[in-house]
């Protein structure tokens, strides 16, 4: 299984079609055991649970948000979906707050089974609207423990609106160790539209990197909800069509178990 860290990385975003755009920018990332979020806040002076710090991590920015713990909204989604055992261990790699303020576009929960093999993946997506959606997917029981994690879901949610949803997310990731490796393509009838990555090299936790980390990436979530709005208006210049919100889906957690198509 993984082991609480940090990753200092780039997250990378190219458009294909029907022109070219594409940016990139580093990024930090926390990958933390659910289950050991309130220890790392005791033992550390930069990171906080469930309340102000430099660096903090908060149940409300994600799951449910009516007060329960992620943790609690992860394990009843994996029971709904009938993969219960899978919530032996589940970690999730997310932006933390940085002085009170982050924005999550997407938070990754790998979810583990007693026997230390990967059993589920969700995929937890905000939009700039304040709106959320997770796409929770059983990894393939056959897959082999040092394969990345390959899976599709339809795109049922709103995300950008200069990409309209008759896509297909097609995800291929690597289970986090020495490095992080996540990968998204987005795809339509006519072919692929989006590439977006994010890479990043392993460092410890501890109360010296997160230093580092905020030293290195300065208010980064700040800069996250900036570079979006910014590439937005950059598309909007270029002449991307715009694609008008639609109503976000009834299901907040749709169980994918089987292979979507567009």
């Amino acid at each position: 299984m993984p082991e609480n860290c940090l990753y200092f990385g780039n997250v990378l975003h190219a458009r294909l079609r029907p022109f070219r755009h594409r940016f990139a920018y580093g990024v930090f990332s926390m990958l933390v055991d659910l289950d050991a979020v309130p220890d790392l806040a005791r033992g550390s002076r930069l990171f906080a649970y469930n309340r102000p710090g430099l660096f903090a991590f908060y149940d409300a920015d994600h799951g449910a948000r009516d007060g329960s713990t992620v943790r609690e909204w992860v394990q009843v989604n994996l029971d709904k979906a009938g993969l219960a055992a899978a919530g032996a261990k589940i970690y999730a790699l997310c932006f933390p707050r940085v002085l009170g303020y982050v924005f999550n576009p997407l938070t990754v929960y790998f979810c583990y089974a007693a026997d230390g093999r990967l059993s589920a993946m969700l995929y937890e997506v905000k939009n700039t609207f304040g709106d959320q959606h997770g796409y929770l997917i059983p990894v393939a029981a056959d897959r082999a423990p040092s394969a990345p994690v390959v899976q599709q879901a339809a795109k049922h949610f709103h995300v950008s609106p200069f990409i309209d949803m008759a896509q297909l997310y097609r995800f291929r990731v690597a289970e986090p160790e020495e490095k992080l490796t996540l990968l998204i393509r987005e795809d339509a009838a006519d072919g692929e539209l989006l590439v977006a990555s994010q890479t990043g090299r392993r460092v410890a936790w501890n109360d010296r990197n997160l230093f580092r980390a905020f030293v290195r990436y300065p208010l980064l979530t700040f800069k996250v909800i900036g570079a979006i709005h910014w590439e937005a208006l950059r598309l909007w210049l270029k002449g991307a069509r715009y694609h008008a919100r639609p109503v976000a889906p009834a299901i907040p957690v749709e169980i994918v178990v089987r292979h979507a198509e567009i």
